[in-house]
């Protein structure tokens, strides 16, 4: 219940791209891609402690209104399955949680800790008074590779702030094309999206921007940070695999949505990881 009240599985967009922040920054400051098990563990423990912080939290404040929507009225809450003080427990749980692996990494991951909770649980609530709601939540898992490298080597380098840029983007522009599918629904109850607010055929083309420009940051990353190669093949794969999302989902035909938003953006994370992998173990 709890797995499904997280949506675990959607940690596989943010995590890959915190374990390249890792392995760059370790390859800056140790001259190997691998920080040892200690660093490893901890940032693994507070990527996903910081998740399920935040959609704990969406769960409670988004309960009403997901009990009146009928793509989520069987969410663990408004169907029953957990009670809001469950809920409020493993909400809490996973604040300390997080606290404690931050405290755990180093002075300044720990400092800076309430800032990154802070903005995973903001998103929560945007949806009430903004349409930039979807770039909120992009910014939400963006700071993921930043954090990573803070989390490594123990201080902020300016170049990881484009892989920042281009995770804040590629995921608003995919939560721009799931929200296609409530847009009636915010309309109804005066929720704010992007749809909501210009309509599907504008959402999309915006959607596709943000896709654009999320290639062009993770290029300009790479530069910064100097990758090799093989992570720009990897990058180039990845921008097939959103030109291919974005093909299946048409103002008049949302029939593919799951599939673009759930599968495809999946194997992006993978893919940008892995390539960026190999691109370190072969130096």
């Amino acid at each position: 219940m709890y797995l499904e009240m997280i949506k675990f599985e959607h940690s596989i967009f943010a995590l890959p791209f915190a374990m390249v922040g890792m392995m760059w920054a370790s390859r800056a400051t140790f001259q190997t891609p691998w920080p040892g098990w200690w660093i490893f563990s901890w940032i693994v423990v507070a990527m996903v402690s910081c998740r399920s912080a935040a959609m704990a939290f969406n769960r409670i404040a988004d309960r009403n209104i997901d009990a009146e929507n009928p793509r989520t009225k069987m969410r663990a809450l408004p169907a029953g399955l957990l009670s809001l003080r469950q809920t409020n427990i493993f909400f809490y749980a996973s604040c300390i949680l997080f606290f404690v692996a931050a405290g755990m990494l180093n002075p300044l991951a720990l400092a800076l800790s309430p800032v990154a909770l802070g903005v995973t649980l903001f998103y929560s609530v945007t949806k009430r008074f903004t349409w930039l709601c979807h770039f909120i939540l992009g910014l939400s898992l963006g700071i993921a590779p930043a954090a990573a490298w803070i989390a490594t080597s123990g201080k902020l380098q300016p170049g990881i702030i484009a892989i920042t840029g281009a995770v804040l983007l590629w995921t608003a522009g995919f939560d721009i094309i799931y929200a296609l599918q409530d847009i009636d629904f915010d309309r109804e109850h005066k929720l704010h999206s992007l749809p909501e607010k210009v309509g599907k055929a504008t959402a999309l083309l915006i959607s596709r921007l943000c896709h654009i420009w999320a290639i062009a940051c993770l290029i300009f990353g790479g530069l910064n940070i100097g990758a090799g190669p093989i992570f720009y093949v990897g990058v180039g794969l990845a921008a097939c695999l959103l030109l291919y999302e974005q093909s299946l989902v048409k103002p008049n035909d949302l029939s593919k949505v799951n599939l673009a938003f759930f599968t495809l953006n999946g194997f992006v994370s993978i893919g940008v990881f892995l390539f960026a992998l190999i691109d370190q173990l072969v130096r």
